[in-house]
């Protein structure tokens, strides 16, 4: 029987998932979750007020959420000190990238990242048929001058750069950012991802400045506020370059629920800063559980920490099966130089026990 044919662009894709999640790997294992630490999530959140308002809200689900979001727009402005015509919130960050992607990178033009940074960035890539042109980490960081240098060869419609860093957990400060902006051509738009901005240290992120046309800064509620089930995130920029996003969004892509949880997220933040310590002091918690086992914990500015497991990718990944097996996901960078590590997100007292524990048996097994 014949079928309607694929477009052209996705019928030469592979059908895959980025990331593969924790449920799934239980499933495939028969090994019940014990410790999920894998997945950049906030054990330690949403705050009680937000749990109460989206419980309120849930017997408001027979409705649509507000297409415009309008109560959240406003709150997330005023909360940054800009007009709310310079904010467009959106169910999750990666909903945004891929939006970015249709908006500013045509089928067959090149989009500059880093090799080894954000996979769902890819994905999107992918999807709209972009040529992707990699950049290689500079040690752990991603390099901003050779970002903004290969934009320019390129002739790129877009060029893209999380900071801080994920998978590595890097940073560069506001200052470097800054110069890697401004070396950017003025026809190429800059996604700069900020979704751990929260933790990250003092002078990282720079001002806010929404009045450069190609700049695109990308923040979500899924971390510091643990809200990564309610998908909810948002992108700040030049009011017309925002505006662009009502052309494709899905209006109706954020739930009442979630756009109750995300305004008492952000009203909430004394929630916010016990929830940023109770990461940090998990996080160092976690680095000397990886010194004791003769690993490297790297410097980290976001709610996981990459650990140097001291030869290459095939023992790194040796670990993380290891640690699977006995019911601990955790995940690795994907690149050679950069997958020698590990990396495992903030956890409870529990999971970091499971950790310890695990973490010893395998390295045990492995020699």
């Amino acid at each position: 029987m014949s079928r309607p044919p694929l477009s052209p662009i996705t019928a030469i894709l592979p059908e895959t998932v980025p990331f593969v999640g924790p449920e799934a790997i239980a499933r495939r294992s028969g090994v019940p979750l014990r410790a999920r630490i894998g997945a950049n999530e906030s054990p330690f959140g949403p705050a009680p007020s937000v749990i109460a308002a989206m419980a309120a809200a849930a017997s408001e689900s027979w409705h649509y959420g507000d297409p415009e979001n309008h109560d959240l727009r406003q709150a997330i402005a005023a909360h940054l000190g800009i007009p709310a015509a310079n904010v467009m919130p959106g169910e999750g960050v990666d909903a945004i990238l891929g939006m970015a992607v249709r908006l500013y990178a045509a089928p067959g033009s090149t989009v500059v990242t880093s090799l080894g940074g954000y996979p769902t960035f890819n994905y999107h890539l992918a999807g709209y048929g972009v040529q992707m042109h990699t950049v290689p980490y500079v040690g752990e960081r991603e390099d901003v001058d050779g970002l903004a240098r290969a934009a320019r060869e390129t002739n790129a419609a877009m060029v893209y750069l999380a900071n801080p860093d994920n998978p590595m957990g890097s940073w560069w400060d506001a200052a470097s950012v800054e110069r890697f902006i401004a070396a950017v051509p003025e026809t190429t738009m800059v996604v700069l991802d900020e979704a751990y901005g929260e933790f990250a240290p003092e002078g990282t992120l720079p001002p806010i400045d929404v009045t450069r046309p190609n700049l695109l800064r990308m923040r979500t509620f899924s971390k510091a506020y643990g809200l990564a089930g309610a998908r909810v995130g948002y992108v700040i920029g030049e009011a017309q370059s925002v505006s662009a996003f009502n052309r494709i969004r899905n209006h109706f892509g954020i739930s009442n629920i979630a756009q109750a949880g995300a305004l008492a997220a952000l009203a909430d933040q004394t929630q916010l800063q016990a929830s940023i310590a109770a990461v940090r002091s998990s996080l160092d918690d976690t680095a000397g559980i990886a010194r004791r086992h003769g690993l490297k914990p790297l410097p980290t500015a976001t709610n996981f920490v990459a650990v140097d497991a001291g030869r290459d990718g095939i023992y790194a990944r040796a670990i993380v099966d290891g640690l699977a097996q006995r019911g601990v996901f955790i995940r690795m960078p994907g690149v050679a130089g950069l997958n020698r590590c590990i990396r495992v997100s903030a956890g409870t007292a529990a999971d970091r026990a499971l950790l310890d524990s695990a973490l010893g048996e395998v390295l045990a097994e492995l020699g």
